[in-house]
């Protein structure tokens, strides 16, 4: 009914000027029953008639009315069934990554059912993606678009019609940011397929993006109401590098291994390292840990419970910054006092003191983030562990229950030698010597490793590897520098 001849047509039959609507075929004036039912209706009030030049049926009677209805019936069957196979066509047609005509995204230019990079656009496309990951707002994106005189792209039409041309505002600028096309692939309702056309935009840079809008878009917070957190990176948005680059976060792959998380600079997903901070990429899983336990040491309750609660604790930090020696996290002082006046007097000393002074109160967390035997780990000024549960090593602890094990079978004479558990363990001999030395450690350096309190020097490359002394006082020299 939607159609303007067509209501036309019954504003004139409604006004009375109309006796008689003739038509080719009855499916030419509507394929849709409902659609024939209304429109039987206006005719019959005003006293009109309907004809069809080819079909020959009599509404006045049940036998027409009914042949009327199976008509109409088969032409919606037909409308429906065309509608499906198009549709179908399409998504199928997407599936192979062909571009299936529509608007065409600016930075590109159709070419029969695939897209070509027009470069100068494209130049324009990778600016918006870098700007705003460094701005973070897309206000001062169109305002620099504005400003440069940059419009969306212009289009005429085989009948001449203009589109386009006009200036980037926000709703077509997310739409840009968030269009998988510029990524090499080809959207399809709520999925996109690998596509036939260059990608204008690198992965990495385009993920960023996204995780930037993600943390963004949210409603304006009322007091007291929380940020909600980042789904898998739950300080997105909130840290930086020493350069003031954003830190967002990313992931490496190895094969066969699952995905580890990082937050990275900005300048790194960029392409350009030289304007990284002091720590260009740090480890997601320790830099949440560092924080969510220098909380919990501060008695804040959201950070206080058996897991962390990441949307307060993101309540409650303004901003966090990687250095090379540390974390600084500054905290949000509405917030903060909010969450003192839940907390019990006891426990509000510490975060008083950090509290008395400046507009952000600061907390500082000395740890250098390093890599040990395969683990990323967070090391105090004191060479120490500034987290303990992070220093925990499978493979060590593993190895030292494994030791312990053989160890007692040999001297409950369970076997005899050690060559008998090699031969259990199918293993060489040589293998099971070096592998049971663990067992022979002294007794505070096993509690050490079982607890993930055991020194840098204290690894089971360096037991098993090297010559270990059996003397305890030698041992902690050796391995614990005391």
């Amino acid at each position: 009914m939607e159609r303007p001849a067509l209501k036309r047509l019954m504003a004139d039959v409604q006004a009375g000027r109309i006796d008689v609507v003739v038509v080719y075929k009855v499916d030419r004036l509507t394929r849709a029953l409902t659609d024939f039912s209304r429109i039987v209706d206006v005719l019959d009030k005003a006293g009109s008639s309907f004809v069809s030049v080819t079909q020959a049926f009599n509404t006045t009677t049940s036998m027409g009315r009914l042949t009327l209805n199976v008509l109409l019936s088969f032409a919606q069957f037909e409308r429906e069934v065309t509608g499906e196979r198009i549709r179908d066509k399409i998504a199928a047609s997407k599936k192979l990554g062909m571009w299936m005509g529509g608007g065409v995204p600016l930075g590109y230019d159709a070419s029969g059912r695939t897209l070509t990079i027009n470069e100068k656009e494209a130049r324009t496309v990778r600016w918006v993606f870098e700007r705003y990951l460094e701005l973070g707002s897309t206000h001062k994106v169109v305002d620099e678009l504005a400003k440069a005189g940059v419009v969306t792209k212009r289009t005429v039409s085989k009948s001449g019609t203009v589109r386009g041309g006009i200036p980037i505002r926000r709703g077509p600028l997310f739409h840009m940011l968030k269009n998988r096309t510029y990524v090499g692939e080809i959207p399809h309702k709520d999925t996109s397929y690998p596509g036939q056309h260059p990608a204008i935009i690198d992965r990495p840079l385009f993920d960023a993006v996204q995780a930037l809008l993600s943390e963004n878009d949210r409603k304006v917070r009322k007091p007291g109401e929380t940020r909600k957190a980042h789904k898998g990176a739950p300080l997105t948005g909130l840290i930086y590098d020493t350069a003031g680059n954003r830190m967002s976060p990313t992931t490496a792959r190895q094969k066969n291994k699952p995905a580890y998380r990082y937050y990275a600079s900005t300048a790194v997903q960029l392409g350009d390292p030289s304007k990284a901070g002091a720590v260009p990429r740090v480890s997601a899983p320790l830099l949440e840990d560092l924080i969510a336990v220098r909380l919990k040491e501060l008695k804040i309750p959201a950070a206080s419970g058996p897991a962390a609660d990441w949307n307060g604790i993101r309540d409650l930090i303004h901003r966090i910054e990687v250095l090379a020696d540390g974390i600084r996290v500054e905290l949000d002082r509405p917030a903060l006092q909010r969450a003192m006046r839940d907390m019990p007097a006891a426990s509000r000393v510490n975060l008083e003191r950090v509290g008395a002074t400046d507009e952000h109160p600061t907390i500082n967390i000395k740890a250098r983030m390093v890599m040990r035997g395969g683990s990323r780990i967070a090391i105090g000024p004191d060479g120490q562990p500034a987290l303990k549960r992070s220093m925990i090593d499978p493979a060590l602890s593993s190895a030292l229950i494994r030791a312990e094990a053989w160890k007692r079978k040999i001297l409950v004479g369970e076997v005899e030698t050690l060559t008998v558990i090699a031969r259990e363990e199918g293993v060489t001999a040589e293998y099971a010597r070096r592998m049971i030395r663990p067992a022979y450690l002294a007794p505070d350096l096993k509690a050490s490793i079982l607890d993930g309190r055991q020194s840098m020097g204290l690894t089971l490359e360096a037991i098993t590897k090297t010559e270990m002394p059996l003397d305890w006082n030698d041992q902690r020299r050796l391995y614990a520098g005391r």
